[in-house]
């Protein structure tokens, strides 16, 4: 579907073959989406001082850049009044995933096909039309209804965790720790936060203790001297214990049993 005005589009990207193939690309389908091209950054710094003077729908943006890369640059973005439409062009498909919890409308796998910036294209000039309708479900379609990744903010960057790659979320003092088999992120997420949107994937042991459900392994119940735990929960694919609080033992075994 073709939009009443031409699409204005910026082209982020720090190779200049790139962006030229772009360019390219939104000639060959002009004929079913007009567009136009009215800017081009090598990194995202500069596309931020071209976004000062320059109004546009559309960025489309590489994900590892220098200076600023993609997901940073999408990350500030999110925060103006009215934000464009961001849709990433990478060739690191499982790094660009996490974009969508920026908002991201889509991400494209290099070489980037004309069908497949068209799709992309056609969804942008939807979720620019004010029609709050149409916005919800292209959202629904996109993020499937929920976050997919959280936020980490370590040494001046923006990391995103895959939710489904967490074991577990453990509340200490004003900061909740995700742990991945790999390594463990701070987030500014509360534990009560993170337990209702995530109700289908994890399930609370203790009262600073949510876990997936699926790094259950077993439990083991706690010595009689033990004043931290009422039982211990095994996991998969990490060697550490989970205190499990006496209230929540049956539920918790309860899922063992049941799988």
């Amino acid at each position: 579907m073709a939009s009443e005005k031409p699409l204005r589009i910026l082209l982020v990207d720090d190779e200049p073959l790139a962006r030229e193939r772009l360019r390219v690309l939104l000639g060959d389908i002009a004929a079913q989406l007009p567009s136009e091209v009215v800017g081009e950054a090598g990194n995202g710094l500069a596309a931020l001082a071209l976004l000062r003077d320059q109004a546009v729908d559309v960025v489309l943006a590489d994900i590892r850049m220098p200076g600023m890369d993609g997901i940073e640059l999408a990350g500030h973005l999110a925060g103006l009044e009215l934000p464009p439409v961001v849709i990433f062009t990478t060739a690191y498909d499982n790094y660009a995933v996490q974009a969508f919890e920026l908002n991201a409308l889509d991400y494209l796998l290099k070489p980037v096909r004309a069908q497949r910036l068209l799709t992309a294209l056609q969804k942008a000039s939807l979720a620019l039309r004010p029609d709050a309708a149409l916005l919800a479900n292209l959202g629904r379609e996109v993020r499937g209804g929920g976050r997919t990744h959280l936020s980490c903010h370590e040494r001046g960057r923006l990391l995103l965790v895959p939710v489904a790659e967490v074991l577990y979320f453990k509340a200490d003092l004003k900061y909740v720790t995700a742990r991945t088999a790999e390594r463990e992120y701070l987030l500014d997420d509360a534990l009560t936060h993170l337990e209702s949107e995530f109700s289908d994937r994890f399930i609370r042991l203790h009262r600073a203790v949510l876990v997936a459900k699926s790094a259950l392994a077993g439990f083991e119940k706690a010595g009689g001297d033990d004043a931290e735990a009422y039982g211990w929960a095994l996991l998969r694919g990490v060697a550490e214990k989970l205190p499990v609080s006496r209230r929540q033992w049956a539920p918790a075994r309860a899922l063992i049993k049941g799988a």
